[in-house]
This record gives C-alpha cells, structure tokens and sequence, in this order.
C-alpha cells in the first residue's frame, strides 16, 4: 500500500495499544529482530508490523495541524466518532489526485446508525438545561457520500452496498490534447518558459513551475525581488493544492541568485514549510547550487519539530542566509532584507501585523479549504494593505516613499485535476468555497417591510436540494461577515441542541418558485436553567463547564448563585448580507428577536404552553427498514416540516435576558450599545487570534418573574452593570491603558450634560459629599488647583489630583457639564495615565489644544469644588497668625505730647512718694546730738561733699524690717548690701 501510493497519512483520535508514544523504540526492536531473523511474525500485531517499519506518517488528531502543506498518497482515518469537519477538511486536501482517503469504521447493521451515533465532540454541545444532541451533521455527511461519484462505501467483504452503486459505471475523463500530447493550459506554460529560456534567473526558475498561474506568480516574486526597493509587499492567495509554497520555494531561490542576504520565512510550525523548503532546494539545482559545496541545510534539533529544515547557508558569492522564525519572534527581524510569511491566515491577525515592516513581504494564505477559513487575513489585513497602497498611489504621485502592495491569486490545481470531484464534494459538504457563491440581490427592500423567520434545522441539514442551496446562501453570509470561520461551525448549527437559526427576509411572493434573498442571519444559544447546586460547585471548584458562557462568567465576575438558574438567549452570531451592510437590516433583526422573545407577537396563555408544545422530530429515514446493509437504500427524507417558520406560529421559549460575546471593537460595541444592551464583563487579556478583548454584553427583557427595586432601566441588571463600570475605570490605568480613548468613552458611557440636571438630586447634601471629599482632597490640594487654573502652575503640580477628580467625575459625583472632547482628555489623562504625545497621535490634535481643554476642565472643576465648599475650606485651612497694622486715631504730634505728659507725671509722683516723712524716717539717727557731737570730737572731717558718718546703734535685723516696711525704701540696684554706714546730708 505505501509503495503504490507513496507516503502515506493514517491519523486516529488517541495513542492505542496499536500507535503508544514509545513507536521509535518499538521500531527499533522490530528491525533489530528481523536483523537477526528471530522476528515471529505470527506473534507481532500484523498492524503494528505495518505501522513501524511501512513508512507510514502517523498522526494523533489533536497534532494534524503539523501536516498542512503536505502532500501524501493515501490517507487513511480511524475512530470516526472523533472526526470533526476541521479533521475531514485538514486531512483530506492533504490527498494527491489518484490517492486513497480510507475511512475505518466499526461493524454497522445499518448505515443509519450512525444517524443517531454518539459523536465525541457532543459532550462539548450538552448543558445541564440542553442534553440532547443530534446528529444531523452526520446524516448529511452520509447522504452527501451518496453524490460523491468518487466514494465507496464497502462492508468488511469488500462488498460495494447500494449508496456507491454509481462506481460500477466509471468513464475516463475525456482530456483536450493537441498534437504533441499537451492541453491548452499546458501549451501556454510551455510558451511562457521558452520565451523567458535565456533569463537569468527567471528562466531556469520557471521551468520547475507545472501551471501557468505559479509561472506567473513566479515571475511576479522576481519582479519584486530584481525591484531591490524593498518597499513592496504580495500576497498570494489560492485553495488547497494550487502550489502556493511551491511558488514561493522558488521565488526565494531567485532572491538568492539576486544577491539577498537575509532572508527569514514564517509559518506556524517548521513542519508547514516542507514543501517551501524542498522547492528551494530544487531552486537551487535549477540555478547549479551544490549541496555542501555552496549551500548547506540546517535541521532542528528541537524534538517538537521533527527534524524539519530551520537553516539554509549560502556560500557561492558571498554569506547568504535563510532562517525560519517563529511568528511571534518579529524581533530578529532587524537586519531582514526579504520576509516570507507562508499560511498567514493560520497565524493570528496581530501576529502577521507586528511582522510586517520596512522590507519586502512575501505573504502566503489559502482562501478556501481548511485554512482558509479563518478569514481574518484577507479581510481585514489584505485590505487595510490594499488601502493604504491606494492612498500612497494617489498622495505621493511618482514619489519613491510608501509602500506597494499587490495581490497574485492560483485557480489552477496541482495537486489534483481542475474540477476534482473529492475537492468538489469536500467544498460542498463543509462549505468551504461558498465566498463564490454569494447571491446578488435584485432588491434591497426597507428594513421596516422585513420579516424574521425561525429556520428548522431537521429540514436545513436534510441535503435535499432546496435546503442545501439555503445553507450554502447562510454559511457564505457567516464567512463573509465574520473574522473567524471554521468548518466545525457547520457541525455546532447542526448538532447543539441549544442552538436555534433565525433568518431575515423580504416581503416573500409566494407564486414566484424561488429562494428568498437571505438579508441576515442570526444564531443563537438558549443559556441558563441552572440549578443552584451546580453554581455554588462551579464557584468552589473554579471551573466552568463547556457551554452557558455568560451564565457561568457572570456567575465567576460577580460570585452570583442566583443568575445561572435565570433563562436567557446568546447570539452567537449576526451576519449580514455584504451588499445590505450598514443599512438597518441587522438592527431590523434584533428588533424583530427582542419583540419575539418578549412575547409581543403572540399571546401566550397557558392553554398554549400545554397544547404548543414543539414535538420532537423522529429521526427516522426511509432507509431504516430492518434489511442487511447489502440491500439498504439511503436517500433523503420527505416527512420534514416546512423549512422556514414564521415567528407568529413558534411560541418562544421564556427568557430573561439575552446576551452576546464578541471580539471588542468600536463599532461592534456601539452597535449593540444602540440596542440597549450594557457590557458585564471584558476579558484583561487580548486574544491571541485576533488582538481583541473579548466582550460580553447583556439585555434584560421584560419578564414578571423577578421582582425589581426602583425605577432603573437595566431592571435587576443595574446594580450589576454599575460594579461593572466601577472596576472598568479602575482597570483603566493598567489592563486597559492602551484602549482607544474613543471605545473607552463607549464603555464608560459617563453622563456629561447635567444642563437639564438639578444638582441638587445628583447629590444627596453638598455637606455629605465635602465630608467624603475630605479622605481624598486637602486644601492644600484645592490651593494647587487654583494656582493652575490661574496659569500660575505647570499642569505636573496637579496630576495627583487629575485621578482622584477623575475618578469621582467618571463615577457621576461631580455633575459637570463638558464636551465629549473635554471628558476624553479628562480619560485620557485622569483614567489612563497617558503622556500628550500618546494623546496628540490618538485624538489627532496638537500639544496647545489638549492643554487648553485640559485646563478648561480644571477651572470647571474648581468653579464647582469651590462654590460648594469655599466657606469650609477657608476655615479648615491652616494659617500662621499675622500682626495686623492700623492707621493711628491721633497725629504724631499729639501722641508725643501725650507721651512726654504720661512721663512728666509718673516723674513727679515719683518725687512726692521720695519727699515722703514716713519714708525719710529711716534714715533717722536715734539720739542724734549725742552721736554726732561724739563723732566730731573723735576728730571727724567734714567731707568735700558735706557728709559725716555716725554708726548706727540698730542690729541689721532691724535695719531689715523698717526696710521690709517700706517699699521706697529699698536699695538701689547697684549698691553694696553688706555695706551697713548710711550716709546723711550734712
């Protein structure tokens, strides 16, 4: 089998006795054994013979994306309850034209069984409210086998059954040839390399290349890569098969020969360059390149990867290099000269972003197929490129600035003939190229004349012929509409038995036999109906289980028991047609879905919840009569309900609220911002596929089950969305910094006109709010803020106060009335710490006027700070006490005869009190004449001064009281106290 098909793929859904982790060890024992020939084969698993020593490439489920970009002979697929429509697609366009693709299944009696077979991936679709999964991805799966001219359904006999009867009448595929044996196609590729035969290195390059669009590719590359401006950047975009990396293999061989020297080449994995590589290596023969003599080959020594090719070195001319990176290593792209990005639309979105940069880019994406389907690259990247090459075309007219951009699309397969019919049914059962396929719409009718329509999906996934067209028309929708597709997306609308389909259509003429155009389409999930029970473990084991997102976040964010056990709808998507966007036919929906789910388009009474009830339908075929599988008929069932159902004639299931998850972005937030739905919580860490915070939303409906407080329009969702905006403000310094002031603004939502508010009701008392202001404002603060607003200060002084103003702005305690202009600076500088130079690129305003608006908000809020406490905070405020001076009442003149009056007065009191007997007395000299007639016969002079001395006959006690009893009578400062002589006038 291997050596008719070459290599060979078989992938099965997990390590078995027959695949375990040791298989290289297991290898080793097998060859050593036959080596020596003690090799039994009757003891050795015939299966595990052939898997280890028959060159096959086994690979678990969970790591087939290692295979993309490979090509093999045969595929073969085990354990089918664990295939999805990613693994189908992902494994399947691995298979060349003339290969196998072998599905291994287990012993049926029927074919019908695997109808109702218990797939793998339906534990994911199950909820506590919702167990029971359908399996009507399978049905289709097995009816569309029948319409695969290249399928064939065997039993273990090999016995064909009748579903592949259409193999016993195989034709050859009749070929245009002309005289020399070659197609149209070829004989065009065949001119284009002998006229281009004497280029160097086109010509030796192109004639590796086997269709006319990869010569073409080619030559475009080296057209870029000869340009040597290093300002270009294309992107080669076609299905699985058509020799992209091929085409991109020798274009780098080319820049080679030009004289590049580094050179770097991307992809998710090494493994997705094989083919890359291999291509520049034969680049490389065609150009006379030798192996270890001018070029050598690096392999990984990284067990992850498997031994795939890293490095190429150059020598011929001089060093030359190219190096695989990993996407999110951008960084080492310093010195890069050519970069080479193979299946971008697997690398996430703000990945391929930070890679592209002031050098040539060479991007490689598949548009339809597996990888394909994660559309973000060609949507969004691709056309932001497209854009901005445009405006550079038209600004900068015949300049060498701005960056080229230019687009290379492959129609013709390599890999299998055109219109292979494995691709085809492939293309078909997943709807991987229904992009082709978008109707166009005769008329576009307003949205007030349209109806919503609920969609059965029992009659959707029947694969008659109407509903197939109807499906491939809503999947084109989805894939057009949406960053992020995935063929599993198919099996979640067929399978999940919470998930329902609603479609918006024109006004239906229904004598015209035709399809309705699809205008919108709308998927939602029922949620909720959790028991209480179950919360209180999520919350104390810390795991949510799959399904019942906002249930079980909103339970997580806010530690809330009794939300989960409330009802509600998540719309899982909303696409609208490409050619009626932005003309109010989604918003038409959700209008119509919110009227539904509230009741308003049929009484419900409760003879209608008894009697209304939607019946399950019985899954059983025509087929399923109890015959041997070698007699079972399968086709199509004919006893399904009408496809579409009006809204008047389903009774809605009972909800409380509905709900949505998204990727945030501006205009996504704002538009079910206009549908009354209010944000509950956004995810801190960006997405790593799109760059996106992730979203969720939510709307209460008017429902009489649950009791509301107060007058709020959010009903009991308003306490809730309240802490929501509270811990968005605070997150805004840090998880959310970088956030565009414009979406924040949108989330926010503050209140900035109170010119109809009377403040009064804003605030309970003024004196309260002072009192609180007190914890996070001082006077002093308040005296900064005034020297700012006078233009006396640096705006530096007062960004400490900036926050704490902010905060309380943002919380609507300060009811001030701004522009939006005025309250984003206040965001931007307040809430998100962001520097003027960040804020002129985003608002796109000069330094001057930022700061003008700045300041404007700062004397509104002093104004009001001030009005409501100026009196308070003049008393609070601490000052040191000032002299205060006063003019006199009197002249100088008179105050100094007053003075000199004062002083001639005190004099001559003074005098009188000296002149007084009764102070005199003590100097008195008791028996006076006796003692001084002593003291002259002694001999005693009179003095010059007229002064004799007698000594006093009093003890110094004495002397000491008459003292103590007069006060006039004490001694002078200066004299002597021991000096007991008294001195007497003579």
């Amino acid at each position: 089998m291997a050596s008719n098909y070459g290599t060979v793929l078989c992938s099965s859904s997990s390590v078995t006795s027959r695949a375990t982790s040791h298989k290289k060890k297991r290898a080793k024992q097998i060859k050593k054994l036959m080596q020596r020939g003690l090799l039994d084969p009757e003891k050795v698993d015939p299966f595990s013979l052939f898997v280890e020593t028959g060159g096959l490439t086994y690979c678990l489920y969970k790591d087939s994306e290692r295979i993309l970009g490979n090509t093999f002979g045969m595929c073969i697929l085990q354990d089918f309850e664990a295939l999805t429509p990613n693994l189908l697609a992902r494994t399947i366009e691995t298979v060349e034209g003339g290969g196998l693709i072998v599905l291994l299944l287990r012993s049926l009696s029927s074919l019908t069984s695997l109808y109702t077979m218990v797939m793998d991936v339906h534990e994911r679709f199950r909820t506590e409210s919702h167990s029971e999964a359908a399996g009507r991805f399978n049905e289709r799966f097995l009816l569309s086998l029948a319409s695969c001219k290249a399928c064939v359904v065997m039993d273990d006999e090999l016995n064909i059954l009748p579903i592949s009867s259409h193999i016993r009448s195989i034709t050859p595929v009749p070929v245009k040839e002309d005289s020399e044996g070659l197609s149209e196609a070829e004989r065009d590729l065949k001119n284009l390399k002998d006229q281009l035969h004497d280029d160097f290195p086109v010509g030796p390059l192109i004639k590796k290349c086997c269709t006319l669009d990869q010569g073409k590719a080619v030559i475009t590359f080296l057209d870029a890569i000869l340009d040597k401006t290093l300002r270009s950047t294309l992107a080669l975009l076609a299905a699985r098969g058509r020799g992209k990396s091929a085409a991109l293999g020798l274009a780098v061989a080319g820049a080679i020969a030009a004289g590049y020297s580094n050179i770097f080449v991307t992809a998710p994995s090494p493994e997705n360059l094989k083919t890359l590589f291999e291509f520049i290596c034969k680049g490389f023969d065609a150009l006379e390149y030798k192996e270890h003599i001018d070029y050598d080959i690096v392999k990984s020594a990284n067990p992850e990867f498997k031994k795939a090719t890293v490095r190429i070195n150059i020598y011929k001319r001089h060093r030359q290099t190219i190096q695989y990176i990993q996407p999110h290593e951008h960084e080492k792209l310093s010195q890069v000269e050519l970069l080479v990005v193979d299946e971008a639309a697997a690398i996430p979105l703000p990945v391929v972003k930070s890679l592209l940069g002031p050098y040539l880019v060479f991007l490689s994406s598949t548009v339809n197929g597996y990888e394909g389907t994660g559309r973000s690259l060609s949507l969004k990247l691709l056309q932001k490129l497209e854009e901005q090459s445009h405006m550079t075309a038209k600004n900068v007219e015949g300049s060498l600035s701005g960056r080229l951009f230019k687009k290379i699309e492959l129609n013709e397969s390599i890999r299998y003939a055109s219109a292979d019919p494995i691709e085809s049914w492939l293309n078909a059962l997943l709807c991987l190229d229904v992009t082709n396929s978008i109707p166009s719409i005769s008329r576009l009718p307003p949205p007030s004349e349209c109806d919503l329509y609920y969609v059965n999906r029992d009659t959707l996934f029947s694969y008659h012929k109407d509903s197939e067209l109807f499906l491939q028309r809503m999947m084109a929708l989805y894939v057009a509409s949406h960053y992020k597709n995935s063929p599993n997306d198919l099996q979640l609308m067929a399978d999940a038995p919470a998930h329902h389909l609603f479609v918006l259509l024109g006004p239906v003429d229904e004598s015209e036999n035709k399809l309705p155009d699809i205008l919108c389409v709308i998927q939602v999930s029922l949620e909720g109906q959790i028991s209480r029970k179950s919360a209180v473990k999520s919350l104390s084991d810390g795991h949510q289980p799959f399904g019942d997102q906002i249930p079980w976040k909103f339970c997580e964010q806010f530690r809330d028991t009794v939300f989960p056990s409330l009802s509600g709808a998540r719309i899982v998507r909303i696409a609208t047609h490409p050619s009626a966007m932005k003309l109010g036919y989604g918003s038409a929906a959700m209008e119509l879905l919110t009227r539904y789910y509230e009741g308003q388009f049929t009484p419900i009474s409760e003879v209608d919840f008894e009697t209304n009830v939607d019946s399950p339908q019985t899954r059983v075929t025509e087929a399923a009569e109890k015959v041997s599988l070698l007699e079972e008929n399968i086709k199509p069932r004919t006893d399904l309900p009408h496809l579409l159902v009006h809204l008047r004639e389903r009774r809605p299931e009972k909800l409380h609220y509905l709900g949505v998850s998204f990727g945030l972005t501006l205009e996504l937030f704002r538009f079910w911002r206009k549908h009354k739905f209010a944000p509950f919580y956004i995810g801190q860490i960006p997405s790593t596929v799109t760059g996106e915070h992730t979203c969720m939303v939510l709307k209460p409906l008017n429902s009489d089950d649950i009791e509301v407080s107060g007058s709020d329009n959010w009903g009991f969702f308003g306490p809730f969305y309240q802490d929501f905006r509270l811990r968005f403000s605070r997150l805004l310094e840090s998880s959310f910094r970088t956030m565009e002031y414009k979406l924040a603004m949108s989330v926010l939502d503050p209140k900035i006109n109170y010119a109809d508010t009377d403040v009064e009701t804003t605030l309970s008392t003024p004196e309260g709010f002072l009192r609180s202001l007190r914890f996070d404002l001082s006077p002093y603060d308040m005296e900064r803020l005034r020297v700012y607003t006078e233009n006396l200060a640096d705006f530096h002084l007062i960004l400490d106060i900036v926050q704490i103003l902010a905060r309380l702005y943002f919380q609507g305690k300060l009811p001030i009335t701004m522009s939006y202009v005025q309250a984003s600076v206040l965001l931007c500088i307040g809430l998100q710490h962001q520097n003027i130079t960040c804020m002129e690129e985003q608002m796109k305003l000069e330094r001057t006027q930022i700061l003008s608006l700045f300041i404007k908000v700062m004397k509104k809020f002093h104004k009001y700070l001030n009005g409501i406490a100026s009196n308070e905070i003049e008393s609070t405020l601490p000052r040191l006490k000032e002299r205060v001076l006063e003019p006199h009442n009197i002249s100088v003149e008179d105050d100094l005869n007053e003075a000199a009056k004062q002083v001639e007065d005190g004099m001559k009191t003074k005098m009188e009190d000296m002149l007084n007997p009764e102070l005199l007395q003590q100097y008195a000299i008791v028996d006076r004449e006796g003692d001084f007639e002593n003291a002259l016969e002694n001999g005693g002079k009179i003095t010059l001064g007229g002064l004799i001395s007698v000594k006093s006959s009093r003890t110094r006690v004495e002397k000491h009281g008459k003292h103590d009893g007069h006060k006039s009578g004490k001694k002078r400062k200066g004299d002597d106290g021991s000096k007991s002589n008294k001195k007497s006038k003579s």
